[in-house]
């Protein structure tokens, strides 16, 4: 529980960071956060979908989502997690996918449809 709310804290205080279609992200900085494992980059990123739908970014249909799949991928030289969600309850097939990238210390990054 202390987990979730430092990170719900945390997302909620990063203003300049929005969700933008299209979007890409920065992978330029680093944290001295100790790696976390997929289950915990699982977590976070659920939680980051959770805030972006009680701060309307995301339609209320991918709070019931789940992750289709979390791995670390490699950005620009930076290893990151990405999690995907799939809602199909979303008409548009361009935002039926989303992609939360998380540092590989579970911090959230970024949120878009386009996986880049």
């Amino acid at each position: 529980m202390q987990l979730k709310t430092w990170l719900l804290g945390l997302f909620l205080s990063l203003c300049s960071v929005t969700l933008m279609a299209g979007s890409g992200h920065d992978h330029g900085h680093s944290h001295s956060h100790a790696p976390v494992n997929q289950a915990t980059a699982t977590t976070n990123a659920t939680e980051v979908v959770a805030a972006l739908v009680k701060r309307n970014k995301l339609d209320e249909s991918w709070a019931s989502i789940t992750t289709s799949s979390v791995e670390k991928k490699v950005f620009k030289g930076s290893p990151e997690w990405v999690a995907v969600f799939v809602n199909d309850a979303i008409n548009d097939p361009a935002k039926q996918k989303l992609y939360v990238f998380l540092t590989l210390g579970g911090d959230y990054i970024a949120a878009n449809h386009t996986g880049e």
